[in-house]
């Protein structure tokens, strides 16, 4: 298989974004629903992570949580799967072949 180059960053970034636009918050807005949970950001300091798309999983999970986000399925673009997805489950069989 042939490596992809793929700008995590800017995904992050697109994603963060597009739930934002979504929903009609501006980066504004995200201040106030930030600061309703305890968590202390400025707009500058928002707009700088967003722009740059490197922001921690923490912060995207406050962002969707400030928004009001409880479900949460990204969409995943073709070009961004690396392989096949997989499953993971174990059967019956399964356990009890490790007992």
């Amino acid at each position: 298989m042939n490596a992809v180059e793929i700008d995590w960053n800017e995904k992050a970034k697109r994603l963060l974004k597009s739930e934002l636009v979504r929903r009609g918050i501006s980066t504004e807005d995200l201040v106030g629903l930030l600061e309703n949970i305890g968590v202390d950001e400025t707009k500058a300091s928002i707009d700088s992570k967003i722009s740059r798309g490197t922001f921690s999983a923490a912060f995207l999970i406050q962002c969707l949580n400030a928004m009001g986000i409880r479900n949460f399925v990204p969409e995943i673009e073709g070009e961004m799967l690396l392989h096949e997805p997989i499953a993971y489950y174990q059967t019956k069989i399964n356990k009890a072949k490790y007992k």
